[in-house]
Order: C-alpha cells, then sequence, then structure tokens
C-alpha cells in the first residue's frame, strides 16, 4: 500500500468513527464522553483530508482551495489515481 492509499485508509477510518459515534450520540445526547470521541475523530479526519488535498489534489468537491479557479476538474479524481 502506498502513501498516497494509506492515507485514504486512515481518513476512511476516522470518518467510519465519527458517523457511528454520531449514530449513537443521536440516542445518547448526554454522553460527554462519546461527544469527544466524536470531536476527536471529526477533527483527525478534517485534518488528514487537508493533508491529502495539500500532497494529491482535492479529495471531494468541498475541500478546501484557495485558488482562483475551479480544480476540481484538473486534478486525477481520489478513484482514478
Amino acid at each position: 500500500m502506498n502513501e498516497r492509499e494509506l492515507l485514504l485508509k486512515k481518513i476512511s477510518q476516522q470518518q467510519f468513527a465519527a458517523h457511528e459515534i454520531a449514530l449513537y450520540l443521536d440516542t445518547h445526547p448526554e454522553d460527554r464522553q462519546a461527544l469527544n470521541a466524536f470531536r476527536t475523530y471529526r477533527d483527525t479526519a478534517v485534518q488528514l483530508q487537508a493533508e491529502y488535498s495539500q500532497k494529491y489534489g482535492m479529495l471531494t468537491h468541498s475541500s478546501p482551495d484557495n485558488s482562483d479557479t475551479w480544480n476540481w476538474v484538473r486534478n486525477p479524481w481520489p478513484w482514478d489515481c
């Protein structure tokens, strides 16, 4: 597994964990430990997505991009690499 694939796997893991905890929080909204865990996984996923975008191009159309042009179509899409 190359570095790009490893980074995508880490992003997927963090997003999955955040999503699963969010589902739990739907029925247990007062669980502060779960809320803290959700925030940690979510924030880590955001950081990893920013790292991916910087190294390999935009991961999604809503990835951070400060250029003056629409770059989504200029880089290979994540599933094309």
